[in-house]
């Protein structure tokens, strides 16, 4: 299908998609939407900004028996940002139909959503433990679905959300449609995949040049400065419209966000620790464009979908290289450029090394005073040929290795060679004068 008429979908969602400016599917609904249409249940490994919320949001729509006042499909995602955008999205296709929906996310009053169950939404959209609980509240009838969307399948495993989604699944149809959607998919998370899922149509995006296009990568060398100067002067070189400092661990985070308050930066933080109420104030405030720096961790930068990032500044190299991919994908987004910058030592060389293998073209530069200037390429000095002057050359002539070695031969040789040089010179500067 080449575009979104091809599907045939119902009248609403035409001017649904007509009203959002779509025209073309991606390469990951084009794949994704006639296989969740079918009800073929399937694994959609693609990164973030692959436009793959529509891929299963649009088909899913299309098969919804409005009539039904029951649970038709339940997705899950593990973080409450990324619920309530897929949930927002939904919304844009459902608007002015009788199609009913509803989002549970932790953080908000249960009893409240459990009264919001008297009748059952057609469409659930939450994170992995409200639903649970709703389930064994019995409050949600999850037993009607047969489809369930399983999206960033590999964070929710890494932030521990696997036994959740099993805790409900177990208690969805027999013949359950699953569509999971994930960056990679870890060896631990396949006994979860292979409980629920018989011979899934397993759709691997080669998007490798997508991730690089539109940015520039560039190597600051950290030297003999402390990281956080290094992060200042890199801060003073450019004038982002917002941009994400990735730090390793929260602590560092922490640290990093106090250090640049220090210096009069206003910066907002996002890490796993936040409160409920302070993620939720600190995302307000992101949007409402307050900051043009945040400091940012892995998993919690995985979960947020942030928008208009232009610079992306990699305070330390992630210790799963895998995550350096998430990192840079924030910036460039819909056709726009975008810049990463990382900091590095000498000892991080064999990382950069294996980054450049997935096809990221680092360049290396120097900022000083907010002023840039390329360097040399990183394996200069190692590539560097040696050049043989005619002094040199005539040395290597003169000296011989001796037919019968003896032990400091080599020494001896270099002596020689270095008596030699040291007459040619006085030779020389005489013939000069």
């Amino acid at each position: 299908m080449s575009k979104y008429t091809d599907y045939n979908f119902k009248p609403f969602l035409q001017d649904a998609i007509a009203k959002l400016g779509f025209t073309e599917p991606t390469p990951i609904q084009k794949e994704m939407i006639p296989l969740v249409l079918k009800g073929k249940s399937a694994i959609g490994q693609a990164h973030t900004g692959t436009g793959k919320t529509h891929s299963f949001l649009l088909p899913i729509v299309e098969r919804i028996q409005e009539g039904k006042q029951e649970v038709q499909a339940v997705i899950t995602s593990p973080t409450r940002e990324l619920a309530q955008q897929i949930f927002d999205a939904l919304n844009q296709l459902t608007e002015g139909t009788e199609i009913t929906s509803k989002l549970f996310i932790g953080g908000t009053d249960k009893q409240r959503s459990i009264d919001r169950l008297k009748i059952q939404p057609q469409i659930v959209v939450g994170t992995p433990g409200r639903i649970r609980d709703l389930v064994k509240e019995n409050a949600l009838l999850v037993h009607t679905a047969p489809i369930l969307v399983v999206d960033e399948a590999d964070l929710a495993f890494d932030m521990g959300f696997i036994e959740e989604i099993d805790g409900f699944a177990s208690t969805m149809p027999d013949k359950l449609e699953m569509f999971v959607f994930s960056a990679t998919i870890p060896e631990k998370l396949k006994p979860f995949l292979k409980k629920y899922m018989d011979a899934p149509t397993h759709i691997h995006m080669n998007d490798k040049r997508p991730v690089a296009e539109g940015i520039d990568f560039v190597l600051v060398p950290v030297r003999s400065k402390s990281r956080n100067a290094r992060l200042l002067e890199v801060m003073k070189g450019i004038n982002p419209f917002l941009s994400v400092v990735f730090c390793n661990t929260r602590k560092n985070a922490e640290s990093v966000a106090t250090f640049l308050a220090e210096q009069g930066i206003r910066v907002g933080q996002i890490h796993g620790d936040l409160s409920p109420r302070d993620r939720k104030k600190m995302m307000k405030q992101v949007r409402d464009l307050e900051f043009q720096y945040i400091v940012a961790t892995d998993l919690a930068a995985r979960g947020i979908d942030i928008q208009g990032i232009s610079h992306v500044i990699n305070y330390e190299l992630p210790e799963d290289l895998e995550f350096f991919i998430h990192r840079v994908g924030r910036t460039a987004r819909a056709g726009t450029k975008g810049t990463a910058i990382t900091l590095f030592q000498p000892e991080d060389e064999d990382a950069i090394v294996r980054i450049e293998k997935m096809g990221i073209p680092f360049v290396q530069k120097d900022v000083k005073n907010g002023e840039w200037t390329e360097l040399k390429e990183r394996h200069s000095r190692k590539n560097r040929v040696k050049q043989i002057d005619e002094i040199d050359q005539k040395a290597i002539s003169l000296v011989r290795k001796p037919k019968k070695v003896k032990p400091g031969y080599k020494r001896n040789m270099r002596w020689e060679m270095e008596k030699v040089k040291k007459r040619e010179r006085r030779i020389k500067r005489r013939t000069n004068k």
